[in-house]
């Protein structure tokens, strides 16, 4: 087994074992319709072994970022069946990234009445709104115990929509902050219902919209991202014994699911915390050792020879390298990030980095 040997994800066969990042990008517009230059992005890509796309809105009210994705309308939808088909043609394989922004957003992003969160906290700080305004964030409408079964709809209807527009499986984003990562922490999550107050509740969400998912479009189809003790938007996860707690209680609860993989960004996949949930989890595990810093090539190379992970997570040098397999087979000099073109705009630092060969 090397970074690149070839494997499965669910049911799926995949080329390599380096897996594409789920990335903010925005290049959406304000109508969440993914367009020609996104199938061109991730079709450049699709020599990766597994993509993941940037985080994709369930609902209207979900999504935390002026233009970012969706998969609500049948023009969504229309637009990621022309991703899927894109980076088919190319002999990729790709999972649609399901992401409900949570408290991570403002109305004025969403156009609704309200955000929505596990309790009434607001997070400290600003967005930005789409014309450069930065906003304080307001404080989340606190989900009834009875509203919690439209949420999880809303991502199983999303995954309905992604599956049947052709993508190959969905990820459940329950990391970096977002509303299912705020089910899991105390800091966030200080309900008084059946899914707060212990580990085993606050985990609760997390698995029935995992189980719904899986109902609806078969565990091979889907992935599931978490991120402990990130500490990231106001999700603080900082006792230890709690956070061990927490994540044990989650994946004891996924593992009987058979979910296609469990991807995990730590910065530190070998400690003892993650290697343990890997076991509990007993599936095809994914690592993301990079965020505050990049993934190097060696770093990926060893994870999967010493079997700290069966797919490495990789995102800015993916970003830079849509040949990126080929460069790191080679030992070929990569290309560097333009940070300041990541987050929105068009083709420039999107679409047009170099290949090798150019």
């Amino acid at each position: 087994m090397s970074l690149f040997s070839p494997t499965t994800v669910g049911s799926v066969g995949v080329r390599n074992r380096v897996s594409l990042a789920p990335m903010t990008r925005l290049r959406s517009g304000a109508d969440g319709v993914p367009g020609p230059i996104v199938a061109k992005y991730y079709a450049q890509r699709a020599g990766i072994g597994l993509l993941v796309t940037e985080g994709v809105f369930p609902s209207a009210e979900s999504r935390a970022y002026p233009g970012q994705p969706g998969i609500v309308t049948e023009e969504q939808a229309a637009g990621w069946a022309k991703v899927a088909d894109a980076v088919h043609a190319e002999g990729g394989v790709v999972f649609m990234q399901l992401m409900n922004g949570g408290r991570v957003t403002h109305t004025d992003i969403t156009g609704t009445d309200r955000i929505v969160a596990p309790s009434a906290i607001a997070i400290e700080g600003d967005t930005r709104l789409a014309d450069g305004t930065k906003v304080a964030y307001p404080v989340p409408h606190a989900l009834e115990t009875e509203e919690l079964a439209t949420v999880r709809d809303e991502f199983v209807k999303a995954a309905r929509r992604a599956v049947d527009a052709g993508l190959d499986g969905v990820e459940l984003h329950s990391a970096n902050g977002y509303l299912l990562h705020e089910f899991l922490s105390p800091a966030s999550n200080q309900r008084t219902d059946g899914y707060g107050g212990s580990a085993e509740a606050r985990a609760r969400f997390v698995i029935e919209v995992a189980r719904a998912v899986v109902a609806e479009v078969g565990a091979d189809r889907v992935g599931i991202r978490i991120s402990p003790a990130h500490n990231i938007q106001d999700v603080w996860e900082k006792d230890e014994a709690e956070t061990r707690a927490t994540y044990e209680a989650l994946v004891s609860g996924l593992a009987p699911l058979g979910l296609a993989y469990l991807s995990v960004l730590h910065a530190d996949p070998a400690s003892d915390l993650i290697q343990d949930l890997r076991r509990t989890f007993g599936g095809t595990f994914i690592v993301n050792s990079g965020f505050s810093r990049m993934t190097t090539r060696d770093e990926a190379v060893t994870a999967v020879d010493e079997n700290i992970a069966d797919l490495v997570a990789v995102g800015r040098p993916a970003i830079a390298n849509p040949d990126l397999v080929t460069r790191w087979q080679k030992g070929a000099d990569e290309n560097e990030v333009d940070q300041a073109s990541v987050y929105g705009g068009g083709e420039t630092g999107y679409t047009d980095y170099p290949f090798l060969q150019d």
